[in-house]
């Protein structure tokens, strides 16, 4: 068997080829293209290349339309306008202020703090987030020949030359045409955070007011001072509800004669040096003493120191110069109530050419004013001390 199988592969060895048909040799690929994956695939490819070979024929179909170009500019946007205090300073603008867009909750809380004899005022404690203004110092206290020994320490007095703190002691101011707004922010002195809040972050130009009991009390108007604030002392005045409502040891009663009064305002005087007026801290009650009035008024005079009140006593006349806050702009301790007050009194200023404002220094109120007043020059109005407001008895 083996023997034939060579005999038979020798006789064919050198024999031609035979030749396989056309339809022999596509055979393979037609049963591949049979195949559904690659007759699709295929059709693709021929629409393709027949596209192809229509553009290159007869060229772009689109040649023969209508077209056209144009240069597009944007215009330049306008200046905004500076807004007005709702506008710069509604709800949600103040909450976008205070850095991270969301309102701090602890702005609407209160803690409570004790002046001596057990007396209380309520305040934040949460940050003030204003940027730090730079100092514009007032001359450092005391200037000499406006104060004398007093038997609790320097009393305020009238120079020989005719100066008197009022003025002395006031933060210089020129005006600019413009309707005036002064701020007074009080209650410092009792923390020591908000104080320095107060200090740095208020514009100069806004009157700060301090709280005789203070620990520190010289040290604090000496740092507001060499920030450019000028500063007021407080005096405590019996209130309605005395002695369960006690502003502390030293406080002026409807009920003292004279030499009482007279007592205890050389120690409230004495506390510090450097301040060109007082102010009333409450004093509903005292003030319906017309005697205590007298005193309380002819001691200022007499020492050439300015009367302001928080607006509680405007139709009571006396001291050195006068005047009276138009509102108390946090009555209501959120933002968006004092805002309101702020924008009140800037209405206010508008239509009658000047107005004052006064509030306690709770960190949402220095907030508030850190950030309403600096833009009020661009929303026509100049801020201006509360010296500024006071005008002499009788001019």
């Amino acid at each position: 068997m083996f023997a034939k199988r060579q005999s038979a592969l020798a006789a064919t060895a050198g024999a031609p080829p035979a030749k396989a048909s056309l339809r022999d040799r596509l055979a393979p690929v037609g049963r591949i293209l049979k195949k559904p994956p690659v007759a699709v695939s295929a059709a693709g490819l021929l629409l393709l290349g027949a596209a192809a070979l229509f553009v290159t024929v007869l060229g772009d179909p689109r040649a023969g339309a209508p077209s056209a170009s144009a240069s597009l500019h944007r215009q330049p946007e306008a200046a905004p306008q500076a807004p007005s205090g709702m506008e710069a300073f509604s709800m949600g603008a103040y909450a976008d202020l205070t850095g991270d867009g969301s309102m701090d909750p602890s702005l609407m809380g209160q803690a409570v703090l004790t002046l001596p004899d057990g007396a209380t005022v309520s305040g934040d404690g949460a940050p003030v987030t204003a940027p730090r203004l730079p100092a514009q110092p007032l001359a450092a206290a005391p200037i000499a020949a406006l104060h004398q020994p007093g038997p609790d320490g320097q009393l305020p007095r009238i120079a020989p030359d005719g100066r008197v703190p009022a003025q002395a002691y006031a933060r210089p101011f020129r005006s600019n045409g413009k309707p005036r707004i002064s701020i007074v922010v009080g209650g410092l002195g009792l923390n020591a955070v908000t104080t320095r809040a107060a200090i740095e972050r208020l514009p100069p130009e806004v009157t700060l007011s301090f709280v005789p009991y203070a620990e520190g009390l010289q040290g604090w108007i000496d740092a507001a001072r060499a920030q450019g604030h000028e500063v007021m002392i407080e005096m405590p005045m019996e209130p309605t509800g005395y002695p369960a409502n006690d502003p502390g040891p030293y406080t002026l009663l409807a009920s003292a004669d004279d030499t009482e009064i007279t007592a205890k305002m050389n120690w409230l005087l004495s506390r510090a040096t450097g301040y060109f007026a007082v102010t009333n801290y409450l004093g509903d009650r005292f003030q319906t003493s017309d005697s205590g009035m007298d005193t309380f008024m002819g001691i200022l005079r007499n020492r050439g120191v300015a009367f302001i009140d928080d607006g509680s006593m405007n139709r009571k006349p006396g001291g050195w110069a006068r005047a009276s806050a138009n509102r108390v702009i946090d009555d209501e301790q959120s933002p968006a109530a004092i805002i309101g007050q702020l924008n009140a009194l800037e209405a206010l200023a508008k239509a009658r050419g000047q107005a004052m404002g006064s509030g306690f220094s709770y960190p949402v109120t220095v907030e508030a004013v850190a950030r309403w007043t600096a833009g009020l020059d661009a929303r026509g109005l100049q801020l201006a001390p509360a010296s500024a407001m006071a005008a002499r008895p009788g001019r």
